[in-house]
């Protein structure tokens, strides 16, 4: 089952945030307060980032964060998918493609679906392949600010 974030899921969703930006998945880890700001806003603010609990038989066993912008290389909104993460004991059930189709359902007017992956992940890639996901070649350069 796929669901919204909700408050009560808070110490799960760090353990799992924890576990996951510490994994050869994702470039860097990030700081506790960083964590704590993504779960504020995943929970309260879903038209800016909505994060989803992914459950295996009532457990939650992962999660999804997205994001969304318009891409003018498509001319609509795009649908950022930030992070989607299953802990180690689900990995190979099926569940990372059932969020990917869950997702592309809950935004029929996307023009876009956008996600990043580490080209250690192959997993991860080949699953985004076979739901019709490419590799685009740009750079992403980020600045980090205060703000």
């Amino acid at each position: 089952m796929i669901r919204n974030m909700k408050q009560e899921d808070k110490a799960v969703f760090f353990e799992m945030m924890q576990d996951f930006y510490s994994s050869k998945a994702v470039a860097h880890s990030i700081e506790g307060y960083v964590i704590e700001e993504v779960f504020y806003t995943a929970v309260n603010d879903p038209h800016l980032l909505r994060g989803f609990i992914i459950e295996d038989n009532n457990i939650p066993v992962g999660f999804a964060l997205v994001s969304f912008c318009y891409t003018t290389e498509v001319g609509g909104l795009a649908v950022l998918l930030e992070d989607l993460y299953l802990s180690k004991a689900c990995r190979g059930k099926g569940l990372g493609s059932k969020f990917i189709e869950f997702i592309e359902k809950e935004y029929p007017k996307a023009k876009r679906f956008y996600l990043e992956v580490t080209k250690e992940n192959t997993r991860a890639i080949d699953l985004y392949k076979k739901h019709g996901y490419e590799i685009h070649e740009y750079v992403r350069m980020a600045k980090n600010t205060s703000g």
